[in-house]
């Protein structure tokens, strides 16, 4: 794939996304039903995880394809930055090179309306400041 091969199917790939995340949000709520322990409502559907890795996929795709190496992008393994409103936060992609955080990435997955749960702007400005101030360990790997 040259560069700008993923720009080239991204309607593609964002269908197939948005696929994953319908069927793993259905996945997920028949397994907790199966087992006799849902959650209340639609949070069944979400609990589990993994809805939104076909889009995390994008995201990995466009920064590899953006010249970063693959051992700086870190996704399920040492993705843990200190927090602004936590101790630490666990984020479904960082992109770190030369001890330097270029990218947190948190994908949330949302159906019907927020009152008031919208926080996650002020915390991911934060992160690169508070991993810089505490000389980050993930920056190690790359």
């Amino acid at each position: 794939m040259n560069n700008h091969e993923i720009v080239k199917q991204i309607a593609d790939r964002t269908a197939k996304a948005v696929a994953h995340y319908w069927q793993t949000r259905a996945a997920q709520r028949k397994k907790q039903e199966a087992g006799g322990k849902a959650d209340q409502g639609l949070r069944s559907a979400v609990t589990g995880g993994a809805q939104m890795d076909g889009f995390i996929d994008i995201f990995t795709e466009l920064v590899r394809q953006a010249g970063i190496p693959v051992n700086c992008i870190l996704r399920k393994k040492f993705v843990e930055l200190p927090g602004f409103f936590r101790p630490t936060k666990e984020w479904d992609l960082l992109v770190v090179r030369e001890r330097t955080l270029i990218g947190a990435i948190e994908a949330k997955s949302q159906v019907g309306p927020s009152f008031g749960n919208n926080l996650r702007y002020s915390r991911s400005l934060s992160a690169p400041h508070t991993c810089a101030a505490m000389n980050c360990s993930v920056g190690n790997l790359c």
